[in-house]
């Protein structure tokens, strides 16, 4: 099959996620790590709709990139409205890309209800604004806004809108799921029944709101497209979009179908998780491919099958998309996870040896105090450590005080201070957070980053209280789990203890001293 060529459009539908806003300097720095990927095409946004967009747009015409071509987005002229006249239009010509995109409406519920004019004036709109944007010396791509609801509703419509676009040398005609309700039975027939009478080069943008993108895009892709749009992590409106790290995993795994540079299949899951960095949305464990779980094994039968061959549980291996495989400690897996955590640290422990046996009672007593390394595994890292005598602390605690505060206005803040003893050389911090782990965060970090000035790039992304003992009230042991990330990976670190406070620290203690330790390449993935 032909190559594939990758449309990001994270940088305007991504951002249409709820809760999701970049800033022109995050635009630019997404920009230039898809640069690096390989991605051929960048959405940057729509010109014409902000100034935020406007200023993108400026700041890279001066800008070189090396494999992508920065796309700018738009709308067919509107009704009534000359292409020479139509702001929208002129704004996609300044911006001065060399590809630019618009949507035209392809499905007559659309024409008649929302735009409110005829199915021959909107005819003429695409029409008339593909030529015009190709006269510019422009690559246009025209997106069938609707496709697949509206060559339900009235095909023959829905063609001529295609052929409009086609006939005006558009260099290729995108088809959308719009509303992401469509089934890949349905996109593989519609698009058998018309792709005879296109003559440009086909593309495919679906949403995913069955569930169903990737999917949609692979059925599209056999159909004959070689444009698949999508977002990284799947981000965008509603459910989302196709996700491309998905997208890009499978036609290089499974289909055997270029799309970016093989040799950069391996930046798959550092640029999931920097755009989850950038976006300060969470990138799911589960996430195929570039998930921290994607890999994971916790049954021990599993684990064993595994150790002989890992086609066993795996249908890849995980280096390929830069992920790695990560046997988890429960007390389904027994002593094979100390065994691998230790091996991991070039040290060799026999399975029925008297050392594993100790070790698997000193994981036992700490699980029976509360803890769950299973969903920690830089505790559980760090835990090994400590027991085979693998562990220099960076710093030592010389003490902490927490206070929170309702101020005369009715907010309510924390303060935190702290004294430690780096290197031999003493160090106090304080800081205001909005709760108390906050305020101790920032403070910890504060007081060691002129020693680690790398704890700078991770933050806590998650955070979970869970009550051990329900019936001993408030004096209950509690279970702190925090998820911390930085730009090319994330963990998760425990604390238990009757003080919520304290138990909060065991786990934030865990976690700084692992980024510290990930960075120095002490830790081996």
């Amino acid at each position: 099959m032909s190559p594939i060529f990758i449309y990001d459009t994270t940088l305007r539908d991504g951002s249409q996620t709820e809760g999701v806003s970049f800033s022109v300097t995050d635009k630019i720095k997404i920009t230039e790590k898809l640069n690096d990927l390989g991605v051929h095409y960048v959405e940057g946004g729509w010109p014409g709709s902000n100034p935020k967009d406007k200023e993108f747009f400026q700041i890279m015409k001066s800008r070189e990139l090396k494999n992508s071509r920065v796309v700018a987005f738009g709308s067919t002229r509107r009704a009534k409205i000359s292409v020479s006249n139509d702001q929208n239009l002129r704004e996609l010509v300044k911006s001065g890309t060399k590809a630019i995109t618009i949507f035209g409406k392809t499905w007559d519920l659309h024409v008649r209800d929302v735009i409110k004019t005829t199915l021959d004036e909107n005819l003429k709109m695409i029409s008339e604004s593909v030529h015009f944007l190709k006269s510019k010396d422009r690559e246009v791509f025209y997106d069938a806004e609707h496709f697949f609801d509206g060559y339900k509703h009235n095909p023959d419509y829905a063609l001529k809108t295609i052929l409009a676009a086609q006939e005006a040398k558009a260099d290729c005609i995108i088809f959308c799921d719009t509303n992401g309700g469509t089934l890949p039975q349905e996109i593989r027939r519609i698009l058998e029944e018309i792709k005879n009478k296109i003559s440009v080069p086909m593309g495919i943008h679906v949403h995913n709101d069955l569930d169903l993108a990737v999917a949609n895009s692979l059925a599209a892709i056999e159909e004959g497209c070689t444009q698949v749009q999508g977002t990284l992590n799947g981000l965008g409106e509603r459910c989302g979009n196709a996700d491309l790290c998905t997208i890009i995993g499978i036609l290089h795994t499974k289909m055997k179908i270029k799309s970016i540079p093989d040799k950069n299949i391996s930046k798959l899951m550092e640029t999931a998780y920097f755009l989850s960095e950038i976006s300060n949305s969470r990138l799911a464990d589960n996430h195929p491919f570039v998930g921290h779980s994607a890999f994971a094994h916790k049954a021990g039968v599993h684990i064993d099958a595994m150790l002989k061959n890992p086609l066993a549980y795996e249908h890849m291996d995980p280096e390929i998309v830069g992920n790695h495989r990560r046997f988890v400690t429960s007390e389904l897996a027994g002593k094979m996870p100390i065994v691998m955590q230790a091996k991991k640290m070039d040290i060799i422990i026999d399975k029925k040896s008297t050392e594993a046996q100790k070790l698997l009672k000193a994981l036992q007593k700490k699980e029976l105090g509360g803890y769950q390394f299973e969903a920690a595994d830089a505790s559980f890292e760090l835990f090994m450590k400590r027991a085979l005598k693998q562990y220099r602390p960076f710093f030592k605690l010389e003490g902490f005080k927490v206070a929170s505060e309702k101020r005369i206005d009715g907010k309510v803040f924390a303060e935190a201070s702290i004294r430690l003893k780096v290197n031999g050389e003493e160090k106090f911090s304080a800081a205001e957070g909005h709760g108390p782990v906050d305020a101790l965060d920032r403070a910890l970090r504060q007081a060691l980053t002129k020693f680690y000035p790398n704890l700078t790039n991770m933050h806590l992304s998650d955070y979970k209280v869970r009550v051990l003992d329900t019936q001993s009230g408030t004096a209950a042991k509690v279970r702190v789990l925090i998820e911390s990330q930085d730009d090319t990976d994330s963990w998760t670190t425990i604390g238990v203890h009757e003080n919520i406070i304290q138990a909060s620290w065991e786990a934030l203690l865990d976690s700084v001293e692992y980024k510290i330790l990930k960075d120095s390449k002490t830790i081996k993935k």
